[in-house]
């Protein structure tokens, strides 16, 4: 598989309990000028799918003809899929359907994630080209010693600071996991770096219909982390080991991480302005 047609979703619901409506909040981008979320995650898209080789295909996937009404107002090519998609995978399956063409494979660019770097799509894509037996795959970073400590401060307090991988040196994964893993005992020094998992996913779309097909799975459900059904189905997942890029790839999921988000729009403009 050479050149695949490629199909970037990005998955946008209304509902969020922490932000509720959040692809439709404001944004000031690096110029200046205020934008919805959802924007600059298409922007995102955008450019991942032109360091693509084949064709590529760009839609945001929602559930509400509000940000549907917003995304077309802007450009971009959106489907409608259920409110009664669990997560962001299987409302990629759902798009399907209604998507122009149907693809060889199938990105999932979540799109509470406008600071996902292409060249972390495309290593995420070139691992399942390159894997034939891998059913989906997805991104993992070595966390620093200070990202790290920061992990562990969060464990101490009883907080969730981020979702960590255990793979095999293959590049496949083990388990996905909101504690640390593999156990770092405070104040040692890891044999090999922790690594972090980046919610960006890469898909076959026969695992995606294997997906919705399984249903909830308790691993899933008790971690709270959509990824887990794909192992706990049987199916093959490959882990892309990328470097984290000169920004921080935060996360829209409260209303507190728009300043947080703003800053590294422009910071992410100066480094590639430089």
């Amino acid at each position: 598989m050479a050149n695949p047609a490629v199909a970037i979703i990005v998955p946008a619901r209304l509902a969020s309990t922490r932000f509720p409506a959040k692809p439709l909040a404001s944004i000031r981008g690096a110029d200046g000028i205020e934008r919805p979320a959802i924007a600059y995650t298409w922007a995102a898209a955008m450019a991942a799918a032109a360091a693509l080789p084949g064709t590529v295909e760009c839609t945001v996937a929602t559930d509400d003809e509000r940000i549907a009404d917003v995304c077309r107002s802007m450009g971009m090519t959106v489907v409608l899929t259920p409110a009664t998609c669990l997560n962001g995978t299987e409302r990629c399956a759902a798009a399907l359907t209604s998507l122009a063409s149907y693809p060889d494979l199938v990105v999932n660019l979540q799109g509470d994630a406008p600071l996902t770097p292409a060249s972390m799509v495309a290593a995420v894509m070139d691992l399942l080209v390159a894997n034939p037996d891998l059913a989906m795959s997805t991104a993992v970073v070595p966390a620093t010693p200070a990202v790290l400590a920061h992990l562990q401060a969060d464990a101490a307090a009883g907080r969730v600071g981020g979702t960590t991988a255990a793979c095999t040196k293959a590049g496949r994964a083990l388990y996905f996991s909101k504690s640390i893993i593999p156990h770092v005992p405070p104040g040692t020094t890891p044999a090999e770096p922790v690594l972090l998992h980046i919610g960006l996913y890469a898909y076959r779309p026969a695992a995606l219909a294997a997906y919705v097909a399984a249903g909830p799975a308790p691993l899933e459900l008790q971690e709270g982390l959509e990824q887990l059904r794909f192992l706990e189905a049987g199916l093959p997942v490959g882990a892309a080991r990328c470097e984290a890029p000169a920004w921080s790839m935060i996360e829209l999921n409260n209303p507190t991480d728009v300043p947080l988000i703003e800053a590294e729009l422009l910071r992410r403009f100066q480094v590639e302005s430089a």
